[in-house]
């Protein structure tokens, strides 16, 4: 009863100078760190133009967003080499370390030459510098967690580390706002430039023209990169000012601190059924939640429904700009009625409303294009010839005439249905047959033609359908600024947008504290880090690639979100027989198992 009395004790008072310094501390160096990790994850299309030239486009945009997941892909290594030196040399000092290796990488990434420059050096470099922000970013979100958390008095433990989970959404604010300014800025004032080849010459057109693309894409995009060295100095000089953990500093004088923290946490049952507890009954869901919100959202609203890169980015953010406040609610919310309660409750609700809510994305963003899609489509293939295109590591090749097929109709966001047949796969729009192609078994000489004859033959026949594929779609929604929302299309877009922030908000705003409060102190770092990040690194991270082959398989553009809401639906379901109730009432000082 004592300590349910210093909590509501705890959360009548005003927060201490000390405390709020311990909050900016942490808070602001993740912002940075979160904004140099998404600032990749932004501009990915442009940078595989730069650093994976010699491939073909589709090509290149694969291995991209495969650097880009190579990022999350390391994460949860991160968590064990820095999990363990937090747990052994402490908490300030650990992640001092992680921002400069953060930091350092980014300003690299603009630095660092092109293909044409350096050949393939720049793309392997650019590959290892990615890993390296992945294993920074793997041991920073354990050490600002429970940082936080150890200094928080025990009534407001949530509300305290929800600060912290702030931070990777601010992180992606940031980093938009930056890109975003950059490239008005940019391509407002200066020309744009010819592509040029890996011999120097300027790219040509079928018409003889040359490609052309905006200073932006051609150097521009290095400036955000550039300008997080100033970031860097800012979080270093912040975080140099910061004090031990308390908890931390109590536990070595002591002499109770772990001298092995990797195998207390993780080689007996006792502790690793904690951690596999603390993954699939909490941040698995909360994983795919999270990125279904914001990263799924964002990647949905461009390349499925086909709005406008800076359109995206502007209703993204005006999103994230009003739903960022949630995470405090609900993590002030937590230390009254428990954290499990809010987190279950918000992956319950992401699984029950995920295909209305998106389904509400098109139709309000891109009314042309939900209106074709009540056309019907099919593909008639042979039961041999359908591949299921899972592709995280962009390796895998899939040449057959129904894979083409398949992936043709699904950049350009159609519903079609699959039918038994023999043969080559063909592909019927309306009342308009066109069979598709083996790319695996034509020659050269031969692909070329038969890639534009199909590519052509399907374009007038989704026109024709009323597929808006050209630059002519009045229908769809477009921001000529960063204010300009004031429509009740762009509003009622917006609003949808940040119902999925919210969503986000509850389950990642309590996630700390609830983790915090699973693991006792020794092993605190190490213990919490890696569900964490092989729940929001592997989870997550995965949800982009395999959403795309759901819905390439099933012929569905909303299929993808059964992966989000079959782990969501997992974790309310482990959630609720294991993970143990009221953690938000337990003394960490002392709760040392």
């Amino acid at each position: 009863m004592a300590d349910v009395m210093t909590g509501a004790q705890t959360r009548a008072r005003p927060m201490t100078r000390e405390e709020k310094k311990v909050i900016l501390a942490s808070s602001a160096g993740t912002i940075f760190e979160w904004y140099d990790f998404y600032l990749y994850g932004s501009l990915a299309a442009i940078i595989g133009a730069q650093f994976f030239t010699a491939f073909p486009e589709a090509t290149r945009n694969v291995f991209a967003l495969l650097a880009f997941a190579a990022g999350f892909l390391v994460r949860p290594f991160g968590a064990l080499v820095f999990g363990s030196l937090g747990d052994l040399v402490g908490r300030k000092y650990t992640f001092l370390m992680t921002i400069m290796i953060m930091g350092l990488s980014t300003f690299i990434v603009g630095m660092l030459p092109g293909y044409a420059s350096w050949g393939i050096a720049a793309p392997i470099l650019l590959v290892g510098l990615r890993m390296l922000q992945g294993l920074a970013l793997g041991g920073e979100y354990g050490g600002a967690a429970v940082y936080v958390a150890e200094h928080a008095p025990a009534g407001r433990r949530g509300y305290y580390t929800a600060f912290i989970q702030t931070t990777a959404t601010l992180g992606l604010l940031l980093s938009l706002i930056v890109i975003l300014v950059v490239q008005s800025y940019i391509n407002g004032h200066y020309p744009m430039q010819p592509v040029l080849d890996l011999s120097g010459n300027p790219v040509l057109l079928a018409d003889g023209t040359p490609q052309m693309i905006t200073a932006f894409n051609a150097w521009g995009w290095r400036i955000p990169f550039l300008g997080s060295i100033i970031l860097l100095g800012i979080s270093l000089y912040i975080r140099m000012q910061m004090e031990e953990s308390p908890a931390f500093k109590k536990m070595k004088d002591e002499g109770r601190a772990s001298k092995a923290p990797m195998r207390e946490a993780f080689g007996n049952w006792k502790n690793g059924r904690i951690a596999l507890i603390a993954l699939f009954g909490l941040t698995a869901g909360q994983a795919v939640v999270w990125y279904s919100g914001q990263f799924y959202a964002l990647f949905f609203v461009q390349n499925v429904v086909k709005v406008d890169s800076f359109s995206a980015n502007v209703f993204i953010a005006w999103a994230l700009i009003l739903g960022t406040g949630g995470f405090l609610l609900f993590g002030g919310l937590s230390d009254r009625i428990g954290r499990k309660p809010i987190i279950l409750a918000g992956c319950l609700l992401a699984a029950l409303t995920y295909f209305p809510v998106f389904k509400g994305i098109t139709r309000t963003a891109n009314p042309a294009l939900y209106a074709a899609q009540m056309v019907p489509v099919q593909v008639t293939a042979a039961p041999g010839d359908c591949s299921f295109q899972f592709n995280p590591t962009g390796t895998a090749k899939f040449t057959s005439s129904c894979d083409v097929a398949k992936a043709a109709l699904a950049r350009a966001a159609v519903n079609y249905q699959t039918v038994e047949g023999t043969g080559p796969a063909t592909v019927t729009v309306g009342a308009v047959r066109i069979a598709s192609y083996d790319a695996g078994a034509l020659p050269a000489a031969d692909l070329a033609a038969e890639k534009a004859r199909f590519d052509g033959a399907l374009t007038g026949a989704l026109g024709e359908a009323g597929y808006p594929l050209g630059a002519g779609n009045t229908t769809v929604a477009k921001a000529q600024h960063f204010f300009d929302i004031f429509t009740a299309q762009k509003l009622t877009l917006i609003a949808i947008l940040t119902y999925l922030i919210l969503l986000v908000t509850m389950v990642y705003g309590p996630i700390a504290a609830a983790l915090v409060e699973m693991f006792p102190t020794r092993i605190r770092y190490s213990g919490l880090s890696l569900p964490y990040h092989i729940g929001n690194g592997w989870f997550g991270g995965l949800l982009p690639a395999t959403a795309f082959a759901i819905s390439a398989q099933t012929g569905n553009i909303y299929a993808g979100l059964w992966y989000a809401i079959t782990v969501a639906v997992m974790t309310v379901i482990v959630g609720l027989i294991f993970v143990p109730n009221n953690t938000h009432k337990r003394d960490i000082f002392a709760h040392d198992r």
